[in-house]
């Protein structure tokens, strides 16, 4: 799939969001720029938050909750973690049951998340985006409405 620009980035966010629900994992990858956070924030808006959401680089991981969202979101950025035993002390586990969990630079935790949606974006030199999408089975039926 090619994304023409960031509002084509931030409308598949908001696709996703019809789609999601507790207990759902996507990653993002791709390098810095390509548009991760902006498929992020997308989701994010469509599934009620008012404002701009910010990237969690520095925070990590940024909660979101009823009522200010739908349903409940970690944004994560794992950019800034150098060894994936890190990744335990942030407390993903415990909430990924009950949470949607977005996750950015998932290759800084290789093999975490094996059922995730994962998208890897990749910048063309006309300036688009190339999305592509692992499909796991328990996202098959839903890729399909995107």
């Amino acid at each position: 799939m090619i994304l023409a620009d960031p509002q084509a980035s931030e409308a598949l966010g908001a696709r996703l969001a019809t789609l999601v629900a507790p207990g759902d994992v996507i990653t993002l990858s791709g390098t810095l720029g390509a548009g991760k956070t902006s498929i992020a924030r997308g989701l994010l808006a469509a599934l009620g938050l008012p404002g701009e959401a910010p990237s969690p680089s520095f925070a990590i991981v940024q909660p979101y909750a009823p009522p200010e969202v739908r349903l409940p979101v970690l944004h994560v950025d794992l950019y800034r973690i150098d060894d994936p035993d890190e990744i335990e002390e942030l407390g993903l586990d415990d909430a990924a049951g009950d949470s949607v969990l977005l996750i950015e630079w998932p290759e800084r935790a290789p093999g975490w998340w094996p059922e995730a949606l994962a998208l890897a974006l990749e910048m063309l030199p006309d300036g688009t985006r190339r999305l592509t999408a692992s499909v796991p089975a328990g996202w098959r039926a839903r890729w399909q409405q995107i």
